[in-house]
């Protein structure tokens, strides 16, 4: 009997997207499958979307805001899958994708294997996202997989990972209490838990660019910066604990350093945090410094004025963009629906 896989998809305030999420997720190949969708207690039609597509398949359920973590924490609990594939409310992935993860699951018989595969950025057109490798796109171990993460200040999107029940298990619940960067704080324990990552090259997911408003933006929020910190502490903690070595203290600094403009200056305590932590690891962290665009706002307005015109500058190229790109979805839907 095949494995049952277990498609696990917390929502919140997604109504735009949800119903594309939830397709991609049912027209998988694999054809073991179950597909678990968790409102978090949104406020749109997310729910009423959703439960459209309840069937024998795909289960619904509802719970009062809590957070996407707790919405993940919930689907667990209600799935009984062999293998968990995360899937993101608003992310999507190609057809094929489980069935391809899942062959090499079928060929390397090892349940303590992490299956990772190619992704892309995407805002509404998935079928003209572009797949940029990184060094993380490759057979890894759990301490190089995680090294070149931090030293490089890499991610994989959540959609990517397939994960056996065992993996999962493992690793425990989802950090309720982290804002922001939980799921990579998460699948830094899955990785603890491994023999090996496991990359299938010809497997596919598309992760959409976040907006200014979604919860993976973290802006000038200080809930989200204080969950950050934390999350780059336990980063730092998660690789130190399978090596301990001159490289690993050396990309521990870089990986501060490139966060510290997100903290600086305007909230000095953090950046005090940071600084021990810098410390800790036998460095110092230096001044973030703005592009040269920029640069030149500091001597006569100041920093913070300098800083917050480069990110209303990158809000607004995103708003374009993403405008730019709707209207080419609306006109290849048109187009496509003229040809049939």
């Amino acid at each position: 009997m095949q494995a049952l896989v277990s498609i696990l998809i917390p929502a919140f305030n997604s109504a735009r997207w949800v119903a594309q999420t939830i397709r991609s997720a049912a027209n998988q190949t694999w054809q073991r499958k179950e597909i678990i969708v968790v409102d978090d207690g949104s406020t749109d039609r997310t729910f009423e979307i959703a439960r459209r597509f309840e069937s024998r398949l795909i289960k619904v359920v509802s719970q009062p805001n809590a957070g996407a973590s707790a919405a993940r924490n919930a689907a667990l609990k209600l799935c009984q899958g062999d293998y968990v594939q995360w899937l993101d409310a608003d992310d999507l992935l190609d057809p094929e994708k489980i069935s391809l993860q899942m062959r090499a699951v079928e060929e390397m018989r090892n349940d303590r294997t992490l299956f990772s595969c190619p992704w892309a950025f995407f805002r509404h057109r998935h079928y003209k996202a572009r797949f940029v490798p990184t060094t993380l796109w490759c057979d890894l171990s759990p301490a190089d997989w995680l090294f070149r993460k931090i030293e490089q200040n890499l991610f994989m999107s959540n959609a990517t990972w397939l994960v056996s029940r065992g993996l999962t298990d493992n690793a425990g619940p989802w950090d309720e209490t982290l804002l922001k960067d939980n799921d990579g704080e998460y699948f830094c324990r899955v990785l603890l838990g491994s023999d090996s990552v496991h990359f299938v090259p010809s497997a596919r997911a598309y992760y959409r660019r976040p907006e200014a408003h979604s919860v993976s933006y973290i802006g000038r929020s200080r809930q989200k910066l204080e969950s950050q910190l934390r999350s780059l502490r336990l980063h730092i903690q998660y690789l130190q604990s399978l090596e301990e070595s001159e490289r690993v203290r050396t990309a521990c600094l870089q990986f501060l350093q490139r966060w510290l403009i997100c903290f600086y200056p305007g909230h000095p305590d953090l950046v005090q945090e940071m600084q021990y932590l810098a410390t800790e690891n036998g460095g110092y962290l230096e001044a973030p410094r703005l592009p040269w665009k920029y640069a030149w706002l500091k001597p006569i307005f100041g920093w913070n004025f300098a800083s917050d015109v480069q990110l209303r500058v990158q809000l607004c190229k995103e708003t374009l963009l993403r405008y730019w790109d709707k209207a080419m979805f609306h006109l290849d839907s048109y187009s496509l629906g003229m040809e049939r």
